[in-house]
């Protein structure tokens, strides 16, 4: 497991705040990138929940920020994460409809949020990997 992911998954466990998934996300890789620990969950308030309106995951939101963060903004490597995200999701990056199939499939949220939050982890550790 990678150290992000490892990260990742304290911050989403917290029995004491709810991070989004973007928060979540963020916040794992924040103390490498410069940014702090507030200005990562400021940064990532309004991205949970799909932006507030069951748009894009937060989770793939939270990765593409990081992307940023580290200057990666080309096409061939953002694609390349949204392409694997969807492929593993039926074609889908929007909350509302990954929360619709994960209930159809008789999945509970909060296991779906997660695994969302690590997936997306996952990848973006992979490409930082890969850029060094």
């Amino acid at each position: 497991m990678g150290k992000y992911l490892e990260k990742a998954k304290i911050i989403r466990n917290d029995p004491d705040v709810h991070y989004n998934c973007a928060q979540a996300l963020l916040c794992a890789f924040a103390p490498d990138s410069g940014l702090s620990w507030e200005q990562s969950v400021g940064v990532a308030a309004n991205f949970g929940n799909g932006m507030k309106m069951a748009a894009t995951c937060g989770a793939v939101t939270g990765g593409l920020m990081v992307l940023g963060m580290y200057g990666i903004d080309d096409m061939e490597t953002v694609g390349a994460f949204l392409r694997a995200v969807r492929e593993n999701h039926k074609g889908c990056l929007n909350c509302g409809d990954l929360l619709r199939m994960n209930k159809e499939a008789g999945g509970k949220r909060k296991p779906h949020c997660d695994g969302m939050v690590y997936e997306c982890t996952e990848l973006v550790e992979k490409i930082l990997e890969q850029k060094k």
